[in-house]
């Protein structure tokens, strides 16, 4: 079974409605026991945290797969540095090669670096780097870039980093699925675990399902040449035939996102952090091709010129950014 036909047959089971198996809930009861003892060696010390020398921001879900975390990350390191703050990103870099602690340029290359840490640090302009042991990540920034709080992208579950704040992304769309342990269900730890976070945000619609929850809304307005040449708005392809692409956890998301704008797609899903290739898009007709920011930093070298990058624009209210920024003050003035 294909990677992406597994995903798609266990989504049936973790948001069709589709009940789990005896063999998936006994796998579920195993997970269940292995994470459980995972997180009292912690508690123990038999397994190692690592606190840093300034303020960490965990940011992260508690389902596999995509809830928003990125764009969160992104919209939160600019206004913390609008903020007077000088933050930095970490990151294990899922679907790069490098393992040591490596600092992420600009125009790094996501075969190396992962996806989502390459586009970080082109979105942001911030400092970010990646390592398998996010502290590695971090004791790089403290060293070699003016940094004072370091925002730790997808690190809910990196007991091995210790977080002063910790910040959970629900998927608003599809929620917690049916709120069972993997491979049962979508979750990576119990809904109690969620309790605990000193902040919740909603990426998308969830109506009266989380009334404590920030709500973020991801925009999309235009459509950028992979190539660099060029841009154009989304409503300037109203009425085109266009292919959508992506390699995200839920591609889904990305091309109703399309169509709710007008557009006429026919969507191309393939599996999260899919390292894409030429071959991959035997079907390009010349129709504008329309795909995720995280996929197109793949796709630079060998773009077409009917091939565009979607930007999100992350949007929360400033008093979620202010709540944030003040919590980060008082443990800052309670440091040594």
């Amino acid at each position: 079974m294909s990677a992406q036909r597994l995903a798609d047959w266990l989504a049936r089971r973790w948001y069709g409605g589709v009940a789990p198996g005896v063999g998936l809930r006994l796998l579920e009861a195993l997970f269940a026991a292995l994470s459980s003892w995972r997180r009292r060696l912690y508690r123990l010390g038999w397994l190692r945290s690592e606190r840093l020398d300034c303020p960490v921001v965990a940011i992260g879900n508690l389902t596999v797969g995509g809830a928003g975390k990125t764009p969160l990350t992104q919209a939160l390191a600019i206004a913390l540095r609008q903020r007077g703050w000088k933050p930095g990103i970490v990151s294990r870099g899922v679907g790069g090669e490098h393992r040591e602690a490596a600092r992420v340029r600009i125009d790094g290359d996501p075969c190396r670096f992962g996806d989502e840490p390459c586009l970080l640090a082109a979105r942001t302009g911030v400092p970010v780097a990646v390592a398998r042991r996010r502290a590695e990540a971090g004791r790089l920034l403290r060293r070699e870039a003016e940094v004072d709080v370091l925002l730790a992208d997808d690190a809910l579950q990196h007991l091995a980093l210790r977080r002063d704040l910790e910040i959970l992304v629900i998927d608003g769309r599809r929620g917690f699925g049916n709120g069972r342990l993997l491979p049962a269900g979508p979750l990576r730890e119990p809904l109690t675990r969620g309790e605990r976070c000193d902040f919740r945000v909603v990426n998308g619609p969830a109506p009266g399902a989380h009334a404590e929850a920030w709500a973020m809304h991801l925009a999309i307005s235009r459509a950028e040449r992979i190539d660099g040449h060029g841009a154009r708005s989304l409503d300037s392809l109203r009425g085109e035939a266009l292919h959508g692409v992506a390699g995200i956890a839920d591609p889904q998301r990305f091309f109703l996102a399309l169509t709710l704008q007008g557009l006429d797609v026919s969507g191309h899903p393939f599996p999260d952090h899919h390292a894409f290739q030429p071959v991959d898009f035997a079907f390009d007709d010349g129709r504008p091709l329309l795909m995720t920011e995280k996929d197109a930093v793949k796709c630079r070298a060998f773009a077409r010129p009917n091939w565009y990058a979607v930007p999100v624009d992350p949007e929360l209210d400033d008093a979620f950014f202010d709540a944030v920024h003040a919590r980060l003050q008082q443990i800052a003035e309670r440091r040594p």
